[in-house]
């Protein structure tokens, strides 16, 4: 590495003369401590609990206040939790940070010295990581999430084996998870082949007839095909105890968060049938709790949305300066883009952070809501389109739950009617200044009899 320019150093600032630089690995961790602080100011340890551990009694021994290191996979979090518990202040930064200098030299050793470096003029941000106890609950939502998604595998792997056999139950059963779906699928796996015996299995409510269905169900039964829809099933079913198991982890652990709410009682809200994939207990009284306000009292917000807002944010907002940095921190805010006064991008930073994905959701279901969001969205939509209509009202809701967050008050629902008064006296309001700039005025008729 070449050595400091003399005028760099003196333009910039020490801001943290204990600061250390690690670079983060699978089979080892290369740390730089200041110059000084040791005859041998860049070591490499191992990943093993016991040389983490030496690792931050080397740190402490130095001086070392504040490290900073890169978020490389999930290596990082051993050594982040164990230097957190000894009391050192760590940043997580993006590799993204430390790689703007181009043509510098690349090696493990090198690495940790320039995090170092510019560690110590202040130069990298760590990255938003919530509280302890958050980060539990976070991680039981993410496992859980992520059986999910090994169960959805399984629903594609029957998916496949009925098309290979030519059964067309998915043309008239709407849900093959359901219960005509379910039972079906049960029967054939017992040995049933007769189309009209396994017809007679449908729900009352189905929308589709016995003949109808029937028909759909003559295929070819080849055992190559039946045995991998036996093996799809058995292992979808796996994961539903799977899933109730996570879901009293999740209870459990959100009886361990202090009470916000001051006893307040939670007003009755109109009861709605679960889906499916959503957690099958009650998890709008804990998270109240957790949070001092009722987050699913805000249009489009429902239990799992809450449940990941406070998994992944915790309640303290004063880790943004203000609501402008929270929203751009989710990617909900335009990225300006210009040069030689021109306007090159407005685009919002692409990504799929799972709180940005869960309020691009909720906005979603503002399409047919008739009270002032909805009307927003709709609004939007039909100014933008859906895909910035979308985003748009993301964004309104990101700063309504910042603003419950940081105030506790109790969330105001506005009517339709008062939004469309309200949006039409602002229209008239421009109108009437557009008339006075171009030398009209704004003359208000009189009501039609």
């Amino acid at each position: 590495m070449l050595p400091p320019s003399p005028i760099l150093s003196d333009a910039l600032q020490v801001c943290h003369p204990h600061a250390a630089g690690i670079d983060i690995g699978e089979a080892e961790h290369w740390v730089a401590v200041p110059p000084g602080s040791d005859p041998q100011p860049v070591r490499r340890f191992g990943p093993f609990t016991a040389d983490l551990d030496a690792l931050a009694d080397w740190l402490i021994d130095c001086g070392v206040t504040t490290v900073a290191m890169e978020s490389t996979g999930v290596y990082w979090i051993p050594l982040f939790e164990l230097l957190e518990a000894r009391g050192v202040q760590v940043l997580l930064i993006d590799p993204r940070q430390a790689k703007r200098a181009p043509g510098r030299p690349k090696t493990d050793r090198l690495d940790c010295k320039w995090l170092q470096r510019l560690h110590a003029y202040g130069l990298l941000a760590g990255a938003f990581r919530p509280a302890d106890q958050v980060c539990v609950l976070r991680g039981y939502l993410r496992h859980r999430q992520m059986l999910l998604t090994y169960a959805a595998h399984h629903i594609q792997h029957r998916h496949k084996a009925l098309e290979q056999m030519n059964l067309k139950l998915t043309q008239v059963v709407s849900d093959i998870t359901g219960v005509t779906g379910m039972a079906i699928l049960k029967a054939i796996i017992a040995g049933e082949r007769d189309p009209v015996t396994l017809a007679k299995l449908r729900n009352p409510h189905g929308q589709h007839s016995e003949d109808e269905i029937a028909k759909a169900l003559q295929g070819t039964w080849r055992a190559e095909h039946l045995f991998a829809l036996q093996q799809a099933v058995e292992l979808y079913q796996f994961y539903h105890p799977q899933l109730t198991t996570c879901d009293q982890r999740i209870t459990a652990h959100l009886e361990t968060f202090a009470d916000k709410s001051d006893g307040q009682p939670l007003p009755p809200k109109a009861r709605r049938h679960k889906k499916t994939n959503e957690p099958r207990f009650d998890a709008r009284t804990p998270l109240s709790r957790l949070a001092g306000v009722d987050l699913t009292t805000i249009e489009g917000i429902e239990e799992n949305t809450a449940l990941i807002l406070l998994s992944e944010i915790g309640t303290d907002m004063h880790r943004w300066p203000s609501v402008k940095h929270f929203c751009r921190w989710l990617g909900l805010c335009p990225q300006h883009q210009s040069s030689g006064g021109k306007v090159l991008s407005r685009r919002v930073r692409p990504g799929a952070h799972r709180v940005t994905v869960a309020l691009r959701l909720a906005a979603r279901r503002l399409h047919h809501s008739q009270s002032a969001l909805g009307a927003f969205f709709r609004r939007m939509q039909v100014r933008l389109g859906t895909p910035k209509a979308i985003t748009a009202t993301a964004h309104k809701l990101a700063r309504l739950v910042s603003s419950l967050w940081q105030h506790g008050s109790a969330y105001v629902q506005q009517g339709l009617d008062a939004y469309e008064a309200q949006y039409r006296e602002r229209k008239v309001t421009t109108m009437a200044k557009q008339a006075k700039a171009l030398g009209y005025t704004l003359v208000l008729l009189a009501a039609q009899g």
